[in-house]
Formats: structure tokens, C-alpha cells, sequence
């Protein structure tokens, strides 16, 4: 299984394109993080990826989360509220695989990817990677208060 974490506590360099917010899913940014399962030709790994996610519909509220799922040029909402995107859009953007072929990735509040996945990834997993992240961190403080 390959992932790529592309947050960390290393210095970003934010001229570098791979950290710019990712346009086609601007709508999104400071309000959302957006998960993106691009869909394979069986659908298997995309539907497992789906019903994992699904399973827990309250951590995903609770992290704000927006599950998108892509097949060809078709956009369909999973989890949140979303409409009118482009499929081949967020696939230019994000450098997605080609038509047919399974990935998913996680974009931040911030609109830029913050994981890349060529399997489908667990909640445990998914929601370890959200949790580590400052702005996330900062909202768990708030709501303690």
C-alpha cells in the first residue's frame, strides 16, 4: 500500500506548487476538510474506502469533514454538502490517477493535500492523521472550553 503524508513538522515551502491550495475544491477552504476517493474501474477498493468512512458519520461531522467520491468526470457528495464541482477539474488539480484507477486524498482547511493514498486508508488511521494537525488541535481546545 502506498500513502504519502504531506504534512509534517518540516518547514514548508510555500512557493513550491505541491503546497498551494488546490482550486477546483476552493469552495471548501477554511470551512472543510475534504476527503476525495477517486473511484477504480470494479469500484471495489472505492466502495470499501466509502463504507469505512460512512461508518462513522459522527467523527466525521465532528472534524468537518466533506467526503467526495470521483468516477470520470462525475463528482458525487458522500458525506457534506457539495455541488456543481468538475471531476476532471479535481483530477487535473490534484494530479489524480487516471480515469478507472483508485486514490483518495485529504485536503486541510487550509485547501492543500495533506495525504495521498493508493489503498483505501482506515478511520483509525485517517482520523490519527487529522487529529496531529494544529488547526485541529486548536478546534479540540476550543470546544473544551
Amino acid at each position: 500500500m502506498s500513502k504519502t503524508l504531506l504534512y509534517g513538522a518540516t518547514k514548508i515551502d510555500e512557493t513550491n506548487s505541491a503546497y498551494a491550495p488546490v482550486e477546483s475544491l476552493a469552495a471548501f477552504q477554511w470551512r472543510n476538510r475534504v476527503f476525495v476517493v477517486f473511484a477504480d474501474r470494479d469500484n471495489a477498493r472505492a466502495a470499501r474506502q466509502e463504507n469505512q468512512l460512512l461508518s462513522d458519520r459522527a467523527a466525521l461531522d465532528e472534524r468537518d469533514m466533506v467526503i467526495l467520491k470521483v468516477s470520470a468526470a462525475n463528482v458525487r457528495p458522500l458525506f457534506g454538502a457539495a455541488d456543481g464541482l468538475d471531476g476532471e477539474a479535481i483530477r487535473h488539480d490534484l494530479e489524480g490517477p487516471e480515469a478507472g484507477e483508485f486514490a483518495a486524498f485529504l485536503l486541510g482547511k487550509d485547501g492543500t493535500v495533506k495525504l495521498k493514498v493508493s489503498e483505501p486508508i482506515t478511520n483509525g488511521e485517517l482520523f490519527a492523521i487529522i487529529d496531529s494537525m494544529p488547526m485541529r488541535a486548536a478546534e479540540t481546545l476550543k470546544a473544551d472550553k
